[in-house]
């Protein structure tokens, strides 16, 4: 057999196999198809090459001996990815589509991944053993039991701190028992490192209980699960074949209870360092709170018995922070530190009553607001109308979407917003995907970081750049 070897311009390298040839070729640039071939011809016959004759003699070589094989070669280098037939998309997607928060990202970050991930069902080659313990999955586990039992034992103002410690610690040695075999299977390191992370979850509990002892909003629902549970029907968007139905869990949803009416506040735990962008639900991402909120309040009527208002949408850190100082920084310094990095993020309805229910006193500590001459500011407020706009924006984003998975797009289209922040620089992908911009049709979507206020404006149907 023999292998054609591509190799595009920043030298990333895929092989294509053909069998019953007795020579390789090796093809440097996609892009001079004789130039390739006369190099791999002159390496398999031993022959001296001449750059620049590479559609001459040894190019006519290899037709003549090979000429099938060689246009399967030529066709093969220049293959485009082009797109999936209607019956391939419903062989891999399904007669009906469902997307989860984890698919729509992944879907506006680039088509091709998304085909690659949930469509071939791809796995990237991964080492055998045992590997720590994914810190979401604990970090979720840990805050969802503590806080489901604080509010049976009467809400987070009515338990102290002893006894939020030691329920903490409770659902702690629970999720060892029951996920780690309690260390029997893993190395003394891993022990060592696993219980560090006691001590910040700990701390992390702490920071809910007090945010949550200084509001009037209330946890209502802990791991709700979107289209399961029985008095809440599934989210579903457009129409005929494009519908699609979205699913997912809610990690809090928080109420309080006003004139009547019950506003209604999603709450998003991060590990990481995510925050909530309106630029990149703008472009289609990170659109999970939301969507949860907007479904919400379309029907949670029916699973909270009162008409329902949209509060707002919370990112709150799920981790303790990491103090770097050139010296060992005092106590309050540390947790002057702390407390300005635990700051949420997200966006809420700016009307006062509701920003002062969900946190009393005159300077926020966990709302990502500011309060000058006795008003709410900044970018992570919003009207009522504005939410509705949003709202609408959403559907549209999605329902588009659905289109574009059942024309089967599986383009290279990654977005792209600076050289560090790129659907490629973390993608399992990119060894089959052997993007490169500019090359075969294929660029990336370059999608600039916006302001609150440019956004809104084109919502409201502002003209936009470019």
């Amino acid at each position: 057999s023999f292998e054609l070897l591509v190799a595009t311009g920043n030298d990333n390298r895929r092989v294509v196999s053909h069998h019953d040839v007795g020579f390789e070729l090796l093809v440097f640039e996609v892009g001079t198809i004789g130039e390739a071939i006369a190099k791999g011809v002159c390496r398999a016959f031993g022959a001296s090459y001449v750059p620049g004759s590479g559609d001459t003699a040894a190019y006519a070589v290899c037709r003549e001996r090979y000429p099938s094989e060689t246009e399967k070669l030529i066709a093969a280098a220049e293959l485009k990815r082009g797109s999936l037939s209607p019956d391939a998309v419903r062989a891999l997607y399904g007669e009906k589509l469902r997307l989860s928060a984890s698919r729509i990202d992944l879907f506006a970050s680039c088509r091709f991944g998304y085909f690659m991930r949930y469509g071939l069902k791809a796995k990237p080659r991964e080492p055998a053993g045992f590997t720590p313990p994914e810190l979401g999955t604990f970090m979720h586990f840990v805050l969802e039991r503590t806080a489901s039992a604080v509010m049976e034992a009467g809400g987070f103002k009515k338990v102290g701190d002893s006894e939020l410690d030691a329920l903490t610690d409770r659902f702690v040695s629970e999720y060892i028992r029951d996920n780690l075999n309690d260390f029997r299977e893993r190395s003394k390191r891993f022990e060592y490192l696993f219980r560090r992370l006691i001590r910040d979850v700990r701390r992390i509990v702490r920071d809910t209980a007090s945010e949550l002892r200084c509001s009037d909003f209330v946890p209502l629902s802990f791991e709700l699960d979107m289209g399961r549970e029985k008095n809440l029907p599934p989210i579903r968007l457009g129409r005929g074949e494009d519908t699609l139905t979205l699913t997912g869990i809610v990690d809090r949803v928080d109420g309080w209870v006003h004139d009547g009416r019950l506003y209604l506040r999603v709450v998003d735990y991060k590990t990481g360092r995510k925050s909530f962008s309106l630029s990149d639900v703008w472009y289609g991402m990170n659109l999970q709170m939301l969507l949860y909120l907007f479904s919400l309040c379309r029907n949670g009527e029916r699973l909270y018995g009162k008409e329902t208002v949209p509060a707002g949408v919370l990112y709150v850190p799920a981790r303790d922070v990491m103090l770097s100082s050139p010296a060992e920084p005092s106590e309050d310094a540390a947790a002057k530190k702390r407390s300005s990095e635990l700051k949420r993020s997200g966006l809420l309805l700016g009307d006062p009553d509701v920003l002062s229910a969900m946190e009393h006193g005159d300077t926020p500590r966990y709302l990502p607001i500011s309060i000058r001459g006795g008003k709410p500011t900044g970018d992570s407020l919003a009207s009522a109308e504005q939410l509705g706009l949003l709202a609408r924006h959403l559907e549209d984003t999605l329902t588009g979407m659905a289109s574009e998975l059942r024309r089967g797009s599986i383009a290279a289209d990654p977005f792209y917003r600076t050289q560090q922040e790129t659907a490629c620089t973390y993608c399992k992908y990119l060894e089959a995907c052997r993007f490169s911009d500019g090359e075969n049709g294929e660029c990336h979507r370059r999608l600039p970081k916006l302001p609150a206020s440019r956004v809104w404006n084109y919502m409201e149907g502002g003209e936009q750049d470019g």
